[in-house]
């Protein structure tokens, strides 16, 4: 494997159609070779072209100069060029100078302000030259286009890198400091990734929280999709900071990964890493292959891809879920890949596994083509009809999402027309969860229209033709009700890395997406959703601080911190070279509510408990309700602790009853009476539960 992937990274510059080099360098030769007068429409073009290429790899100076000297050539090339040609240009070499200006400020000078919007105190510019130059820019664009939207946001947002909003941006033009705020009475959430040592840069790539060495403490693993760049774990020292101990784990030379999830695969008590490879690459992703590294329970990885049957095709890939379809008692694997069949691996129980995806119907191709395979790009388990064996959900971006019900552990059957379940029909990120704590699963399912147009129309409040995000409520019986716009959720919010937790721990999980898409104009703010006690969401991005600007990706929410509230660890950077960012990760101020953590072990089931069920009955300030939550990592781009399952529990006193329904034997445990705010471990066939402590031993 480390052969496989270091060839990859030598081949990189050649061929990778975001990271490598070799098509700018050759234009440029070819730019060079055109000396004399006659080719003016050849030379317009490369100009163009090789604005963008330069802009992408980071070289912003030499991105300026080709821009400019376009535009100064439209005259030469009037006619052969669309009328809209001059604003679209003047329209890039604002975002040239903005992405310049990112790069003196927000990259070199970074701190925990550093592009969160609204954009004020720390996060204003020293360096304001590139900047006023974008605003000079984007002001010309509106003259010409004074409704386009994708100018009027960026121009606000260059207001604020330099102090000026909203006092120095034209009335005509300034979106109403009003659209920015939020709840009054909703604390910050301070991103403090640099004190903490996890203020990593990277490109874009996943995240893991979860406890991979066994102290007890919850770690952080982020991947990297840079070819050169290999996985990093930052251990929890316990006393408030994170150790990169990325050497000791044996990840050197495990370069790349969009997305990276965890599991115990072998049922040894210890949390295994999957990493996807090759997605956005069409075919060239069929040369990159996943990874599947086994933990020692000490945090040391031994990659055993081949050794376990899963390498033995590569298609390209982002996105996968784990869980016991079968309920034989260990985890079982489902990758989604885009313009290839997607693959069922079941685990034999032996450390192998075998691809029956072709078997059990969920390949993922379209109805009136077999070989018309789905650009898959979200995948998520869940038993949305109550029969114990759990049901797949397949996010596609340019066909109809796919509801596979799972027919007993041995076939799946798509009934997602049935459901009512197959749009958005562009989707990322998707999951199952039950946000209404009704007990029924419902279903989140993104859309993405990949333009910043859409997402600054929608903000703006202006018409558009993008999909939005879907919010599906399920009946518990197979049916489920469209009920994004009745909950406030059905936005153009363009997300990738997303997930779901508890923030103010009342039981109802909220969620955050992680937005944007590879090209430089798509800054918009990462968006945070609170839950309405299950009857809708209150978007609480920039009243609590989370609006980030840069692109994001894996999102974890864990109380890293142990202090009984969900911290929230979000990965960042784009696609291109110059969308490097550093991470960041908010933590939470409380809100003064009570908890439990649970520690669930399998037994019959698989070990990690994944699919289990916990409801807590509780007497919550007067009002009897049950929390509900299944035991998994959360969204399909970004991994919670499976570890344990942190539930929120408001001003309970107790838990009057908490159930754990273990799906692979059909019985369910019951404890009366469960104190809170600590953390207990709970094993499948035994009467009692056991309290472990909520802070253990660094020295460990």
């Amino acid at each position: 494997m480390l052969e496989t992937l270091d060839k990859i990274r030598i081949d990189t510059p050649f061929e990778h159609p975001y990271l490598g080099t070799a098509r700018r360098d050759e234009g440029e030769r070819r730019l060079a070779s055109l000396s004399s007068p006659g080719f003016e429409a050849e030379r317009f073009s490369l100009h163009c072209v090789l604005s963008h290429q330069n802009l992408t790899l980071g070289s912003g100076d030499a991105a300026v100069e080709h821009l400019e000297s376009a535009i100064k050539l439209l005259p030469d090339v009037r006619g052969k060029v669309a009328p809209e040609m001059e604003s679209l240009l003047t329209l890039q070499l604002a975002v040239a100078y903005l992405r310049q200006g990112e790069t003196e400020n927000c990259v070199h000078c970074n701190n925990g302000e550093s592009c969160i919007i609204p954009i004020k105190a720390g996060g204003i510019h020293e360096h304001q030259a590139g900047s006023k130059n974008a605003i000079k820019c984007l002001t010309t664009v509106l003259q010409r286009q004074p409704n386009n939207a994708t100018a009027i946001w960026l121009l606000n947002v260059a207001f604020m890198t330099i102090g000026g909003y909203p006092s120095d941006v034209p009335t005509s033009f300034l979106i109403p400091p009003d659209r920015f705020g939020g709840p009054s009475d909703f604390p910050r959430f301070n991103n403090i990734a640099k004190n903490l040592g996890l203020d990593s840069f990277s490109l874009a790539g996943g995240a893991i929280a979860e406890d991979f060495d066994g102290d007890g403490l919850l770690d952080i693993m982020a991947s990297n999709w840079n070819t050169s760049e290999s996985i990093r774990l930052f251990l929890n020292s316990g006393t408030g900071e994170f150790v990169d101990a990325s050497e000791a784990a044996g990840l050197t030379g495990i370069y790349g990964g969009l997305n990276i999830l965890q599991a115990d695969y072998d049922n040894d008590g210890d949390y295994d890493v999957l990493v996807l490879r090759g997605a956005w690459l069409r075919e060239l992703g069929t040369r990159y292959p996943n990874s599947l590294l086994q933990n020692d329970g000490r945090g040391r990885f031994t990659d055993v891809t081949f050794a376990a049957g899963l390498g033995d095709r590569h298609y390209p890939t982002q996105t996968a879920s784990w869980a016991d379809y079968d309920n034989d008692g260990d985890l079982d694997l489902f990758v989604g890949n885009e313009e290839y069949p997607c693959q069922l691996f079941e685990n034999s129980g032996d450390g192998r596994f075998k691809d029956v995806a072709a078997r059990a119907g969920v390949l993922n191709s379209a109805e009136t083509e077999a070989a018309d395979w789905g650009f898959t790009k979200g995948v998520t388990w869940g038993d949305y009809n109550g029969d114990r064996f759990p049901d797949l959900y397949v996010s596609n971006n340019g066909q109809p999402n796919r509801l596979y019900r799972n027919n007993d552990g041995k076939t799946f059957t798509d009934v997602a027309t049935l459901s009512g379940v197959r749009e958005p029909l562009k989707g990322f990120p998707t999951w199952f969860w039950d946000f209404n704590n009704d007990g029924n699963l419902d279903i989140f399912a993104s859309a993405y229209w990949s333009e910043a147009r859409n997402f600054a129309a929608d903000f703006l409040g202006h018409q558009h033709q993008a999909e939005k995000d879907h919010l599906f409520q399920g009946d518990g019986k197979g049916g489920f009700q469209e009920v994004g716009e009745r909950c406030h959720v059905a936005h153009v919010t363009l997300p990738m890395g997303s997930n779901f937790g508890d923030l103010n721990n009342d039981g109802f999980p909220d969620f955050y997406l992680g937005t944007g898409y590879p090209e430089l104009e798509g800054l918009m703010p990462n968006r945070m959703y609170l839950n309405q006690r299950g009857q809708d969401f209150m978007d609480v991005t920039f009243a609590g601080g989370f609006g980030h600007l840069q692109k994001g990706h894996g999102v974890a929410f864990a109380d890293f911190d142990n202090d009984g509230d969900q911290d929230v660890f979000i990965e960042m950077g784009g696609a291109f070279p110059v969308d490097g960012f550093a991470n960041a990760l908010f933590e939470n101020p409380g809100f003064g509510n009570h908890w439990l953590k649970i520690c669930l072990i399998g037994r019959q089931s698989n070990r990690s408990a994944v699919g289990a069920r916990i409801k807590a009955v509780i007497d919550d300030g007067g009002q009897r309700r049950s929390v509900y939550k299944w035991v998994g990592s959360g969204g399909s781009f970004g991994s919670n602790p499976v570890s344990r399952q942190e539930i929120g529990l408001g001003q309970a006193n107790s838990i009057e009853e908490l159930e754990i329904f273990w799906p692979t034997t059909n019985r369910t445990q019951v404890f009366k009476n469960v104190e809170v705010n600590q953390l207990v471990e709970i094993v499948e066939g035994q009467s009692e539960l056991r309290h472990r402590p909520d802070r253990p031993d660094a020295s460990r």
